[in-house]
């Protein structure tokens, strides 16, 4: 007997309800990114690893643990993108895109890293994100923070999230920081997890963001990034809250909400919920002005935000139903002809129609049920003589008979 074949691990099918939840969250998403001026992008789903090597770093986790990477049969030394800021960014540099900004860009699709699977979390998921690229002004960083926000409100999560907001300043602020929170680090050597001695010396910001209980006792009188601000660091931040306040979005700061990686700059941010356990993040981003140069492009500022479709269909639980279809039962070769250019017709005028194909006239009835019909039409050889189809209520059970000339108007009322 043939093994069974199942999705690969990390992955899996999506149908039915949890489908529709997820095309709910890329289409509300979609629509929300629209209202703010961002253009849809699409990147490939796999490039040539430099892409992510580069802005990420070879040390990194992502890089050395996650990373789907293999050579194409030509030799090319390509990898299943990991995330997409990085894609969105190339795409600017390659395409001449640097000459038309400021660049508004929306995308959606699936992302791919090695990882354990855990509830909301596949080695394959969908993420949504918005890039702006282009502005430095901190109205910018604003205006990314209000599309999550207002994406989240029209799906209506954020009753149960919270906005998580710090700067990690321009490089000079960082710098500073970076030599001081060394300094205290490593006076606390051995007490610090073996993966946060790793990153005292590549990465020392990532310990703040460390699970490790032992890394998570030091936190508390660890340097805070805000007490180690320039002036133009303390402005950018300043206008940022300034300009959350104005909107009325609510946010808390957090010295411990970090982005481990040297492009990213300024402001830092994260949607949290307590709904989903301890990995409660369901959209995070922040600027990450020094990005483009390290693909090779010009100096160019930008700053956005990635979301997890998986985990924000599960905080959704049941997503809005698909309108009631109207069923067809044709009962015979003729009407069956008659049917089926009546079904065409319906769905070019956008009415969602199911068609019943074979079973005697219970089963078909049956079928209607199942489906949720809210009105079936049935034709059989008597009502084609007459010029008729009965259309049944399949609430109420009331049955009229209306003429075939003006069915197709009655059911796309």
């Amino acid at each position: 007997m043939a093994k069974q074949l199942q999705p690969v691990k990390g992955t899996r099918d999506l149908y039915g309800s949890e489908g529709r939840a997820q095309r709910h969250v890329v289409d509300t998403a979609d629509a929300v990114s629209r209202a703010y001026a961002y253009d849809r992008m699409e990147t490939p789903i796999f490039e040539q690893v430099e892409v992510f090597n580069r802005p990420l770093g070879e040390s990194s986790d992502v890089v050395t643990k996650e990373m789907f990477d293999f050579q194409t049969k030509g030799g090319d030394h390509v990898v299943l993108r990991p995330e997409n800021t990085a894609g969105v960014v190339r795409s600017v540099i390659s395409n001449g895109l640097t000459h038309d900004l400021p660049g508004r860009y929306f995308y959606a699709g699936p992302m791919f890293r090695y990882e354990r699977p855990q509830a909301g979390r596949y080695r394959q998921f969908t993420q949504i994100g918005v890039e702006l690229i282009g502005p430095e002004q901190p109205s910018a960083d604003v205006d990314v923070i209000a599309c999550g926000w207002q994406i989240l409100a029209e799906l209506g999560l954020t009753d149960h999230i919270t906005v998580h907001l710090n700067t990690l300043g321009d490089t000079e602020s960082r710098n500073a920081y970076r030599t001081e929170l060394v300094a205290y680090f490593s006076d606390h050597r051995n007490r610090l997890s073996e993966d946060s001695l790793a990153r005292l010396e590549k990465n020392p910001l990532r310990i703040l963001d460390s699970k490790d209980e032992g890394d998570r006792a030091l936190l508390p009188a660890a340097p805070k990034f805000v007490d180690h601000l320039n002036a133009l660091s303390q402005d950018h931040y300043g206008m940022v809250k300034t300009g959350l306040d104005n909107l009325g979005l609510p946010y808390r700061h957090d010295d411990t909400l970090v982005r481990g990686f040297d492009y990213y700059c300024h402001t830092a941010f994260e949607f949290i919920t307590e709904q989903l356990g301890a990995q409660g993040t369901v959209l995070g981003g922040g600027r990450y002005d020094g990005l483009s140069k390290l693909l090779g492009g010009p100096q160019m500022a930008g700053v956005g935000w990635a979301a997890g479709v998986d985990r924000l269909a599960m905080l959704l639980g049941e997503a809005p139903g698909e309108p009631a279809p109207v069923a067809v039962v044709p009962l015979g070769e003729q009407a069956e002809v008659v049917a089926q250019k009546l079904v065409f017709e319906l769905r070019a005028r956008g009415v969602r129609v199911d068609m019943n194909y074979s079973g005697n006239m219970k089963k078909r009835l049956t079928r209607a049920n199942k489906v949720g019909a809210r009105q079936t039409v049935i034709l059989g050889e008597d009502e084609l003589n007459a010029g008729i189809a009965l259309v049944r209520d399949m609430d109420g059970g009331e049955q009229r008979e209306v003429p075939l000339a003006r069915l197709i108007e009655e059911l796309s009322a």
